[in-house]
């Protein structure tokens, strides 16, 4: 991903940001974030029914009965709410919560055996 840029907006937007992010569980920042990348998609194609995107995307509406419109959004939708959750995930953590083992390069490019005791091994 491309480094994050300084940049103005708007105060009222960055409050609406703040609010609609707590209640997302998302920083003012990766609200913003969200509404680009949603907002880009959307402005490059036709308007859909947000309604029915939404029922979509919150899982009460089959993607497969979208317009193909809709459906381009609905998967904006998707694409950008993995891309936020996947920034944060540290899978390591989770696999070694489940009690597995993981093998993963560190700072110095070594192979290292992460245990889900927390030992960590280097691999020749």
């Amino acid at each position: 991903m491309a480094g994050d840029r300084v940049t103005r907006f708007a105060s009222d937007l960055l409050d609406a940001a703040a609010v609609e992010g707590a209640r997302q569980s998302r920083s003012a920042k990766q609200q913003l974030d969200h509404w680009a990348r949603v907002g880009r998609t959307v402005s490059s194609y036709h308007s859909a029914g947000r309604r029915r995107v939404e029922a979509a995307v919150a899982g009460t509406t089959a993607l497969a009965a979208l317009t193909p419109e809709e459906s381009l959004v609905a998967n904006a939708e998707i694409d950008a709410a993995i891309a936020e959750r996947a920034q944060d995930l540290d899978v390591g953590a989770v696999l070694a919560g489940m009690g597995v083992a993981t093998v993963a390069l560190d700072d110095d490019g070594r192979l290292v055996r992460y245990d889900p005791d927390g030992t960590a091994t280097v691999l020749r």
